[in-house]
């Protein structure tokens, strides 16, 4: 009878051995797990947040706008064409001239070609049609030949308006072509954009179809 209770005992302290066992293997597991790393709140907004402008930093230059010279409307148009073109032969800073070929389109003699031009571009630079010199400017002197008929600052006689100034030049004859060269006296430094009307008396001529006035870049 004691050998069958020693069996049983036995046999109750080994199942106890081995639940102990089972219990100990599951709380090493437990403990053996490495928690995984949560991303860090500071991280996510650091990541997410916008560079923040320099305030030291130095703004770009931004290109300054060329002056621009208008005319006031011509007072009333003429139908014939003419083609003009402008070569402005001056570097930055410096004098040089401007020269004007305009050629004559029509069928009818233009007996007074005018070109007209904000009298203040003589603030930047001057155009004239001649050089001073001893010869124009001594008494007794040659005969002086001269292509212009006029040269006129505003308000004129013949109705050139004020704060322009219109230089007279012919006549242009039928299929004919005038070569007009302007001495450009710098007056002072910097680029300028000025208009240029070519007119029959005081009516704007056309060109291409379109009233004869350009924009005229000086550097």
């Amino acid at each position: 009878m004691s050998q069958v209770i020693d069996r049983t005992h036995a046999a109750r302290r080994s199942a106890a051995a081995a639940w102990l066992l089972v219990i100990c293997l599951l709380l090493s597991a437990c403990l053996g797990e490495t928690p995984t790393p949560s991303a860090s709140p500071s991280a996510s907004a650091s990541a997410g947040a916008s560079p923040t402008p320099d305030p030291t930093a130095t703004p770009l230059p931004t290109a300054t706008p060329i002056p621009h010279l208008a005319l006031p409307p011509a007072g009333s148009s003429d139908s014939r064409a003419i083609s003009q073109a402008v070569s402005v032969e001056l570097e930055a800073g410096a004098s040089g001239r401007i020269v004007l070929t305009v050629t004559n389109l029509g069928t009818t003699v233009i007996s007074e070609l005018v070109l007209r031009w904000p009298t203040e571009l003589s603030n930047t630079v001057v155009l004239a049609p001649f050089a001073p010199s001893e010869q124009r400017i001594r008494d007794g002197g040659p005969p002086l030949y001269q292509e212009w008929t006029k040269w006129v600052e505003g308000p004129g006689e013949q109705g050139e308006p004020a704060g322009t100034t219109s230089l007279g030049w012919g006549p242009l004859l039928v299929g004919g072509t005038l070569t007009i060269p302007l001495l450009a006296t710098r007056i002072a430094s910097g680029p300028i954009e000025f208009d240029l009307q070519f007119l029959a008396g005081e009516a704007l001529l056309t060109a291409d179809g379109a009233p004869a006035q350009i924009s005229v870049s000086v550097p």
